[in-house]
């Protein structure tokens, strides 16, 4: 469990399209085997400390036809922002997703000493 030892807490949010890969014939629609795709997202202001990072999957787009396969994750989360990464495996066609995520955690105040 994370504890916040500060009464300014910070909330972050977004909903981004990671790819959309059926409109060019990209590889995690017409691919099989492991795939993965990522990007990097920067906060609107940095935490004080990394906060926590939630994802949710806002949009799928797939074929039918397939067994859905999806493992979504935050990696490398930082004060400043996080690795959004996307995989898949198998026979799994994904045309198109979308990830929303949330970030909360404390934020730096104007009362905050730094000292060295």
């Amino acid at each position: 469990m994370k504890k916040l030892r500060s009464h300014t807490v910070g909330i972050d949010s977004g909903d981004v399209i990671l790819f959309t890969d059926y409109e060019d014939g990209g590889e995690m629609w017409t691919g099989r085997g492991q795939r993965e795709r990522r990007r990097h997202i920067k906060f609107s202001e940095k935490y004080k400390v990394a906060p926590t990072v939630q994802l949710s999957p806002s949009l799928w787009d797939l074929d039918a036809s397939t067994i859905m396969r999806a493992d979504i994750e935050a990696e490398s989360v930082t004060k400043a922002g996080f690795d959004m990464v996307f995989r898949t495996w198998g026979d799994t066609r994904i045309a198109r997703i979308r990830i929303a995520w949330m970030a909360i955690g404390e934020m730096s105040e104007l009362d905050d000493w730094d000292v060295v």
